[in-house]
């Protein structure tokens, strides 16, 4: 029994033996899932710490490196036309523009036009009262008299004597004295009519024509002012200022580099700033065949009609100047030049966002643009105000909107 039941109670410590195996087993089980939860959990809460941190790293990261890239503008290369405007101060004068002055002494004594006055050819301005030039006419008249009065006398002596030498009353000398004195007496009355007629024309200059139609733009005289002769050896004053308006001739120096273009012929328009807006079309009809020395200009002369008027002589104007160019150019504008130490240079975007830096030579400088004769094709985007500090390679990107047209 007691065997038995040591047995049994054996066979029952053994139960319970197996029973509490079975225990720990479930316990370690347990405490290695509780363990596995908290290191997953740890790392959980690690990786839920740190990947924020690490991925707004990369993003400060990325961004940082696209803020590095340069925001550009770019601009690509226009073509001119090929017939090439220039702009050239110019001045403006009448067609016919003349001083007049008196051709004869006197007073003025009385005038008939004045200032804006629009006269016809040959209409009475002026007329000067001439005393001394009418006592010397009639002194000269008497002169004349007198001298017709000596050839007459003249002629009967020669002809007595001629017919008495005939009959050797009178010496052949004092014929030919006779005859001589007839010669004498007729170059005396010659002198005479002429003194006679030239102070007639002197008197007929006592009235003043206009020589032209056209305006008057000046008058310098009142009456009873002293006049002098313009032809005098004194300083003649100018009595008035006659101007014809109705066909302008506009004088404008070309620069030398344009001089071969500028031919007769080409269409030129002529601007005002009293006429802001407005363009008045005129022709170059001539120029000196010559260049000036002193400004290396070539001075041409353009036509411009204008029949009411309106454009005042003496003006200011600016002539647009078509001239033909023998192919075109292209045109860039000043902002887009690099001065560098290896010479001029234009930053260009290439394949890939990349600066490409690029030598270039220029033609023409238009204030606000520039002519490029070489180191263009066209179809480059250009860089507008790069930075100093660009250099080949340099990645770049095109601001939106930014690239211009040709």
């Amino acid at each position: 029994m007691k065997v038995e039941n040591e047995g049994g109670i054996y066979r029952e410590a053994g139960a319970e033996t197996a029973n509490g195996s079975d225990d720990l087993k479930q316990d370690r089980r347990l405490h290695w899932w509780v363990l596995v939860l908290a290191v997953v959990t740890a790392v959980l809460l690690v990786i839920a710490g740190i990947l924020p941190r690490i991925q707004a790293r990369t993003a400060l990261r990325r961004e940082t490196a696209e803020m590095a890239v340069p925001n550009v503008a770019v601009v690509q290369a226009k073509r001119s036309a090929p017939a090439q405007e220039i702009v050239l101060p110019a001045n403006v004068q009448a067609f016919a523009d003349a001083p007049i002055y008196a051709r004869t002494n006197g007073y003025l004594k009385r005038w008939y036009v004045d200032i804006g006055s629009r006269v016809k050819e040959g209409q009475l301005l002026a007329e000067i009262d001439t005393p001394e030039v009418n006592q010397q006419l009639r002194q000269a008249r008497a002169d004349l008299a007198t001298a017709q009065a000596s050839l007459n006398l003249s002629k009967i002596t020669a002809d007595r004597y001629e017919g008495l030498l005939k009959t050797d009353s009178v010496s052949k000398q004092e014929s030919d004295n006779a005859a001589g004195d007839y010669a004498a007496k007729q170059a005396a009355l010659q002198s005479s009519q002429a003194n006679v007629k030239r102070l007639e024309e002197l008197q007929s200059f006592q009235k003043i024509y206009a020589p032209f139609s056209g305006v008057i733009t000046a008058r310098n005289t009142d009456i009873g002012a002293l006049i002098n002769s313009g032809s005098s050896g004194g300083n003649g004053n100018e009595l008035f200022h006659i101007a014809q308006p109705d066909k302008l001739r506009v004088y404008v120096s070309v620069p030398q580099v344009y001089s071969q273009a500028a031919k007769p012929g080409l269409s030129a328009d002529l601007t005002l700033a009293e006429f802001p807006g407005r363009r008045f079309a005129g022709k170059l009809v001539r120029t000196a065949n010559a260049i000036d020395p002193a400004s290396r200009t070539l001075l041409v002369e353009i036509a411009v009609d204008n029949p009411t008027g309106q454009l005042f002589t003496g003006s200011y104007a600016e002539v647009h100047l078509k001239l033909p160019a023998p192919t075109s150019s292209l045109i860039l504008p000043v902002n887009t030049l690099l001065f560098r130490s290896e010479g001029l240079r234009v930053a260009t975007v290439a394949q890939g966002q990349k600066v490409e830096l690029r030598p270039i030579t220029l033609g023409h400088d238009f204030g606000s643009e520039v002519e490029v004769v070489d180191g263009l094709s066209g179809d480059e985007n250009v860089i507008v105000n790069p930075p100093d500090s660009v250099v080949d390679g340099e990645t770049v990107r095109i601001g939106q909107g930014q690239q211009g047209g040709k």
